[in-house]
């Protein structure tokens, strides 16, 4: 009997916990919320409250995982929980999704590292090294490296990825400190006294007059959501974490609720700070950070380690998000939805090489594509998207496990009240489907040149082609009567 292609348990909990906070932390706090006056003009002195709205469903996202996680403790997370509670075309459609936003925003996140290296160069004066960071060839090429470095560490396995990926993130929270400290001895006036004199007068008041746009607070609350995406990759660790039924939802709620705090406490220390008012006349002329804001402030060196700090927030994203994408590829290869060569292990790092090469080539389009549209937002817009979609389904199918698939129901051992599950399934399913509504017609009403820089169209076309690469797969299936595996959990 041959024997099945099989990942191996040996991520501890911290290295869980480190792939989920590794994933949201990066763009997601240092640029999306104040680059967010670009997508949202009208959103004013607030964007902190929006923030806020946003976490909500982001919280009975995490929460619908981490129920569905423990009774499925496997790779393949949103795939898994769907095709096995809700239905099998419903799950892929819910995963590709997922991987096809994700595998765009690695390449974006990629492309958009590039300006924060530029801002250490100018906080050095080295002018011909920022403008050379600023040119087109040099930012995708060393995007390019970035994304194929950590293919390889990767690949290298578990072991090196976790010696990364768990001292990256002590780094993350240890400089982002810097940000919200510097929050309790400076304020507005600090930073206006760096301007000229004459331009004082425009920032200051900032928030006199300004009446809140519901739409503009609903629209901003949707694309911020994306700050909160990423807890999920959690659940793909689901075959390669030790104790999973325990640790996947323990390791959910941690990186939710702590990520969601050191957020709110960094952003509202930035607008402390900055004016509102300057964040969104520099966001409509150039792309900027959290760290090139405030280095106008802070001493020499502290605003030179808040950049690095915020390099490599934007960096280790790389390797967490190109986990989570290529154990979905490895789950759908499992079930025959794609080529059985997917499936394919390392012999001696135990990892889905084609899989992550894959993700790799994915991303690389990520970036090719953020360069030819001159607007990574695209690529967030088409995330956020996915990611909605993906986690309403992820809340529908909290709510049908019990009927579709009940010997898997039995395995819930977090929230395992009905009550408490019905109360996450339809709150998240309320608050999701109203944030998806917002984002689908503001996306659908901006002024763009050209139709394929609507994110609503090049969803829908990506899901066209997921459908037709389903129902395709789903008929050979059938001749060769292998449906049965669609109501249990992946063999090990």
């Amino acid at each position: 009997m041959k024997l099945q292609p099989r990942l191996i348990r040996q991520m501890g909990l911290m290295a869980v916990i480190a792939t989920g906070v590794s994933s949201m932390v990066g763009a997601s706090i240092n640029v999306v919320p104040f680059m967010i006056h670009r997508s949202v003009p009208m959103i004013g002195p607030y964007v902190i409250w929006a923030f806020i709205f946003a976490a909500v469903p982001a919280l009975f996202a995490g929460l619908a995982y981490a129920i569905l996680g423990s009774a499925m403790p496997r790779a393949g997370g949103s795939y898994l929980y769907a095709s096995r509670g809700l239905n099998p075309y419903l799950g892929f459609i819910a995963s590709f999704s997922q991987w096809f936003g994700l595998s765009l925003v690695i390449g974006v996140i990629s492309y958009i590292s590039i300006p924060f290296l530029r801002d250490i160069a100018l906080s050095y004066d080295f002018q011909k090294l920022a403008l050379a960071l600023d040119s087109s060839w040099v930012r995708v090429s060393l995007s390019l490296i970035f994304i194929w470095s950590f293919v390889y560490v990767n690949i290298r396995g578990i072991k090196s990825y976790t010696n990364l990926l768990i001292p990256m993130v002590i780094i993350i929270f240890s400089l982002g400190a810097i940000v919200i400290l510097s929050g309790l001895f400076l304020d507005t006036t600090d930073f206006l006294n760096t301007l000229d004199p004459s331009k004082r007068p425009l920032y200051q008041n900032a928030n006199s007059g300004s009446e809140l746009n519901w739409y503009a607070f609903f629209s901003a609350a949707a694309v911020l959501f994306s700050s909160f995406i990423g807890f999920d990759a959690i659940a793909q660790t689901g075959s390669e974490a030790v104790n999973p039924k325990k640790n996947l939802p323990l390791a959910l709620l941690i990186a939710i609720l702590g990520v969601g705090l050191f957020y709110f406490l960094f952003t509202t220390s930035v607008y402390h700070i900055i004016p509102w008012n300057y964040i969104a006349e520099q966001a409509q002329i150039r792309d900027i950070s959290a760290p090139g804001l405030l280095s106008a402030v802070l001493p020499k060196g502290l605003d030179t380690l808040i950049i690095i700090g915020a390099t490599i927030a934007l960096i280790n994203d790389l390797p967490a998000m190109l986990l989570s994408v290529s154990r979905l590829m490895f789950a759908w290869s499992k079930d025959g939805i794609i080529s059985s060569k997917v499936t394919t292990i390392h012999p001696v790092y135990k990892t889905p090489v084609y899989a992550l090469v894959l993700a790799g080539v994915m991303a690389t389009i990520g970036v090719l594509g953020s360069n030819f549209a001159g607007d990574f937002f695209l690529g967030i817009d088409i995330m956020v998207t996915s990611m909605l979609v993906n986690f309403l389904l992820m809340c529908i199918t909290v709510l049908t496990l019990k009927k579709k698939n009940f010997n898997l129901y039995q395995e819930i051992s977090v929230f395992k009240k009905r009550i408490f599950q019905l109360i996450i399934g339809w709150v998240g399913i309320i608050f999701l489907s109203g944030f998806l509504l917002i984002h689908t017609y503001k996306d659908l009403n901006k002024e763009v040149e050209a139709w394929y820089f609507h994110s609503t169209y090049i969803w829908l076309l990506v899901m066209l082609l997921a459908s037709i690469v389903f129902f395709f797969r789903w008929n050979q299936l059938k001749k060769s009567k292998a449906l049965t595996q669609f109501k249990n959990l992946p063999l090990e």
